[in-house]
C-alpha cells in the first residue's frame, strides 16, 4: 500500500498520541480525545452522493446533516471501496479491501466473503458496548448477526415501500412499480420514518444503561424508488431542477466504463434502452432531492432525541453514504461504475473533543472508518484492518494520512490521488483491456480521458503500479 503523505508539520513532528496498528505515532495536538469511551451513533445512508449543502450544493436542503458537519469534520474527498451497497457495506464493516473474488455485488455478505473477520460492531460488542442495528445497515439483515446485542430491526413490508394502491399493484404485476411516489402523509408512513421511531425509542433505553452504546441507523432514502411525503417534493419545485451538465460520454472513454443502468431500467415507465426524456430526467432528479431532504429530516429527529436525552456531548457521530450515484452524468443513472460520481460519497465525523465545523481535503476511504472508531473508543485494532485511522485529521483537518485511495467494481480498479483518478480494467488472465485517466485539476467533471496521451505514459504506468501493489496485498486477506 502507499506510504502516507502528510502535511509538512505532521511529517516532521513526533509526539504523543494513539498508535496506528503499524506502530507509527500520531502528532500531538491541543485537542485531545476524552478518555471516557464515547457512545457511537453510526448513520449510513443509501445512495447518498455529496449533493448536500455542507458539501457546497446550495440547492440542497439538508440542515440536519449540515448540523452534524458544523459539529465535526467533513471529508470532502472520501471514497467508497465498491460502488454497490452490499459489497460496500461488507468492506466498510470488516475494514478489508475488496478483491477480484471478494465484496463484488449487492448480494455480498460479510460473513461469507470474510468469514474470519471481526466486524466493526462485533468488535465494539466484545469490548463492552451495547450494539444495535435499525434499518439497512448490512445489506442483509441476517448477515453477521453476532455483531449485535439485540436482533437487527427492519420495518415490515416490501422494501420498495410504496403506499399508493396503484403503485403497490404495479410492483406486484411488473418487475417493479414506478421510480417515484409522492403522497400527502406524515414522515412515519415510510420505513425510514418507522426506523427512526424505533431508534428514538432505543436511545431512551440506552440512555439508562451503564455501558456505552453503538447504534447503527440505516436510512434507505434516497435509494430508488424515490418515495417521499409531498412536503419534501414541494421544497424542490420542478422548475428549479437542472439536468446534468455533462450527459454525454467523456471524450475517449472506453466502453468498459459504461452500463445500461439496469437498476433504473427495471422500474415501470422507464425505457429498456436509450436515454430518458428531459421531463423524466428532471422528475427523477427532483425525486432524488426530495428523498435526500426527507432522509435529512429523519436524521434530524434522531439528533434532537440524542440532545434531549443529554447524550450528545459523549457521542461520536459518523454519517456516510455507502457510495455515490449518477443523475444523468456521462449518460449514466444509478451507481455501478468507476467514475467519480459513483465512487465519491459523503463522510462526516463528529467526535467529542475534536475539530468542529471544519472541512478536510485529506483523501479518505471507507476502510478508514473502522480504525478511526477504534481510536476514538480507545480499542485495540484487529489485525485484519487495511485502512488507516483518520484521528490525526479529526484533530487537525489539514493533516493528510495517505497519498491515494482505491476502489473497484468487478474488474475495474481505480486509484484516486490528489490530482488524478485512474481506472484500468483487468481480464481474468491479468491483462489490461481498457483504461481511463482524468485530471481533476483541469477536468473535475471527468469529460476528457487522457490515459492514451503520450505525455501521460509515465503517470499511467506509476498509477497502474499502485493498483498492482494493492491488488497483491488484497490477496493475503
Amino acid at each position: 500500500m502507499s506510504k502516507p503523505v502528510t502535511r509538512r508539520s505532521f511529517i516532521k513532528t513526533a509526539g504523543k498520541g494513539v498508535l496506528f496498528l503499524s506502530g507509527a505515532s500520531l502528532t500531538s495536538c491541543s485537542l485531545d480525545v476524552p478518555k471516557k469511551r464515547p457512545n457511537v451513533l453510526f448513520i449510513i445512508v443509501d445512495d447518498l452522493r455529496p449533493q448536500l449543502n455542507c458539501y457546497g450544493d446550495k440547492r440542497a436542503i439538508s440542515p440536519n446533516i449540515d448540523k452534524i458537519a458544523s459539529q465535526g469534520v467533513v471529508f470532502s474527498r472520501a471514497y467508497c471501496q465498491v460502488p454497490v451497497c452490499g459489497a460496500s457495506r461488507a468492506s466498510l464493516f470488516t475494514g478489508i479491501r475488496p478483491a477480484r473474488d471478494r465484496f463484488k455485488t449487492y448480494y455480498t455478505r460479510a460473513e461469507t466473503d470474510a468469514p474470519n473477520a471481526i466486524t466493526l460492531p462485533e468488535h465494539f460488542r466484545k469490548n463492552g458496548y451495547h450494539t444495535l442495528a435499525n434499518g439497512k445497515v448490512f445489506h442483509h439483515n441476517d448477515d453477521s448477526v453476532q455483531s449485535w446485542s439485540e436482533p437487527h430491526y427492519q420495518p415490515e413490508g416490501n422494501w420498495r415501500d410504496y403506499q399508493l394502491e396503484t403503485n403497490i399493484e404495479l410492483n406486484k404485476t411488473h418487475e417493479a412499480g414506478p421510480p417515484y411516489e409522492c403522497i400527502d402523509a406524515g414522515d412515519s408512513v415510510y420505513k425510514d420514518g418507522k426506523m427512526i421511531d424505533k431508534s428514538i425509542s432505543d436511545l431512551k433505553r440506552l440512555s439508562k444503561m451503564d455501558n456505552p452504546f453503538f447504534l447503527a441507523a440505516g436510512v434507505v432514502k434516497p435509494h430508488l424508488p424515490f418515495n417521499a411525503p409531498k412536503k419534501y417534493w414541494d421544497m424542490h419545485p420542478l422548475e428549479t431542477i437542472d439536468l446534468a451538465d455533462n450527459p454525454f460520454r467523456p471524450k475517449g472513454a472506453p466502453n468498459a466504463a459504461f452500463h445500461n443502468w439496469d437498476e433504473l431500467r427495471g422500474y415501470y415507465g422507464i425505457p429498456k434502452e436509450g436515454p430518458l426524456s428531459d421531463d423524466m430526467a428532471r422528475k427523477l432528479i427532483q425525486g432524488y432531492y426530495a428523498c435526500t431532504t426527507y432522509a435529512d429530516a429523519q436524521i434530524g429527529r434522531l439528533l434532537d432525541s440524542l440532545e434531549a436525552l443529554g447524550l450528545r456531548n459523549n457521542t461520536a457521530i459518523v454519517l456516510l453514504g455507502d457510495h455515490g450515484w449518477n443523475l444523468g452524468e456521462h449518460t449514466l443513472w444509478a451507481k455501478h461504475c468507476n467514475f467519480n460520481t459513483s465512487l465519491q460519497a459523503p463522510l462526516i465525523i463528529s467526535a467529542p473533543g475534536l475539530a468542529k465545523n471544519k472541512t478536510s481535503d485529506s483523501l479518505a476511504e471507507f476502510i478508514d472508518v473502522y480504525p478511526t472508531l477504534c481510536d476514538l473508543a480507545h480499542l485495540d485494532k484487529p489485525a485484519q484492518l487495511q485502512g488507516k485511522s483518520l484521528l490525526p485529521t479529526l484533530k487537525d483537518p489539514d493533516v493528510e494520512i495517505k497519498d491515494a485511495v482505491f476502489s473497484r467494481y468487478f474488474d475495474g480498479e481505480s486509484v484516486r490521488t490528489d490530482r488524478y483518478l485512474y481506472t484500468e480494467w483487468i481480464n481474468d488472465g491479468g491483462k489490461r483491456r481498457a483504461r481511463m485517466l482524468y485530471d481533476h485539476k483541469t477536468d473535475p467533471h471527468e469529460n476528457i480521458n487522457i490515459s492514451e496521451n503520450p505525455e501521460h505514459a509515465d503517470l499511467v504506468e506509476e498509477l497502474s503500479k499502485k493498483l498492482e501493489r494493492v491488488r497483491r496485498e488484497s490477496l493475503i486477506h
